[in-house]
């Protein structure tokens, strides 16, 4: 087995916004599901602790996300109510109750947070033995669209928590910048926004930023970027998904592209809620990390950022893609296509730990 850091996954979210206990088996959870109708991917959840640690994810980003952007009021067609907030404070009220999540599965001994290079590389060191090992995840928070940070001078209170990474958009236009399914520039807040994160040396994502956004936070932003979760256009071609010159960039500053597991990120012409994946295999996944790695000329950056159970479940997932811990099937896939152990590893692990260890302060 081959431990992996996973670049996205919204814990927090899944447990504030849908009461989700992570600590439970999958199929305990899933079941507690039975006859939920209020999402569409109710009892189709993939990721709880025991199937991360069976995954072998010993390190991953975990997220804060809310949005109160001027789309996300709840009569906009952005509306997602466990997502979005009419105002700014119930945006980062709503991120403080996802540091409570993460404060309380540290409590629980679930869960490790990052906040150094020291955390990072005592952590790192001691690696689980074995699939049924009870150590706790590493994880270093990242903000998924910025609203929560009521102005840019307010950094700091997320910092001094333990935020070490954000992107500043999500779906449509924050505070901050434009997201997927919109276009525009960096506000003014945003260019704040950004040198405060330089000044911090936090990490920048820029995944579901527009074209427009991410050209300017490129030129605007100094520090470590890397796309977390972000396939590549030219295979699927939508405006979510990153371009070759984007991608080009984001390898030029030694950044890191995370491959998701999202099914319409992964085949052409998917509709959410009608395409079922049927005939999409985890192949799909690797041929996105290959095409990062033919891209770059090596595996030096290429990297997996699931997504998994970021407003979706197995109805949108590969179909042999059933749990987080099947994973470990693209180690195997990427194998029978000819790269080595080291770049697997490299793939799996490495990339990412290059990159965190630059944004995190030393004690």
């Amino acid at each position: 087995m081959h431990i992996l850091i996973d670049g996205h996954l919204d814990l927090a979210w899944n447990a504030a916004a849908h009461d989700r206990d992570l600590s439970l088996s999958l199929d305990e959870m899933n079941r507690a599901e039975i006859g939920m109708n209020d999402v569409s991917y109710r009892g189709l959840a993939t990721t709880t602790f025991p199937e991360m640690r069976a995954a072998g994810i010993h390190l991953c980003l975990g997220t804060l996300l809310a949005r109160s952007g001027p789309e996300h009021q709840r009569k906009q067609k952005y509306l997602r109510t466990e997502i979005d907030y009419n105002t700014r404070i119930g945006s980062y009220a709503a991120a403080h109750a996802q540091l409570a999540c993460y404060d309380f599965w540290e409590r629980q001994g679930e869960i490790r947070l990052i906040h150094t290079a020291a955390d990072l590389e005592s952590h790192w060191q001691n690696q689980p033995e074995g699939q049924d090992s009870k150590s706790p995840i590493g994880i270093i928070l990242s903000m998924e669209g910025a609203d929560p940070i009521p102005e840019p001078s307010m950094l700091e209170v997320f910092y001094q928590a333990g935020l070490r990474a954000i992107g500043p958009a999500h779906y449509g236009h924050s505070h901050y910048a434009a997201g997927t399914a919109v276009e525009g520039p960096i506000t003014a807040d945003g260019r704040q926004l950004l040198q405060e994160m330089e000044r911090l040396k936090m990490g920048l994502d820029v995944t579901h930023l527009s074209d427009r956004s991410m050209a300017e936070a490129f030129d605007l932003f100094g520090g470590t970027l890397w796309a977390s979760h972000h396939n590549s256009r030219t295979l699927v071609p939508n405006q979510r998904q990153i371009s070759d010159e984007q991608m080009k960039t984001v390898i030029e500053r030694d950044g890191v592209i995370g491959t998701a597991c999202d099914a319409w990120m992964l085949q052409t012409g998917w509709i959410i809620g009608k395409t079922r994946p049927d005939q999409l295999t985890m192949s799909a996944v690797v041929d996105h990390i290959d095409y990062v790695c033919q891209m770059a000329g090596n595996a030096n950056h290429a990297a997996i950022g699931t997504d998994l159970d970021g407003g979706y479940g197995t109805e949108q997932t590969p179909t042999d893609l059933k749990t987080i811990a099947d994973l470990q099937k693209v180690g195997e896939l990427l194998a029978d296509r000819g790269y080595s152990d080291a770049d697997i590893t490299k793939i799996f692990s490495e990339n990412w730990l290059r990159v965190f260890r630059r944004i995190l302060p030393d004690q």
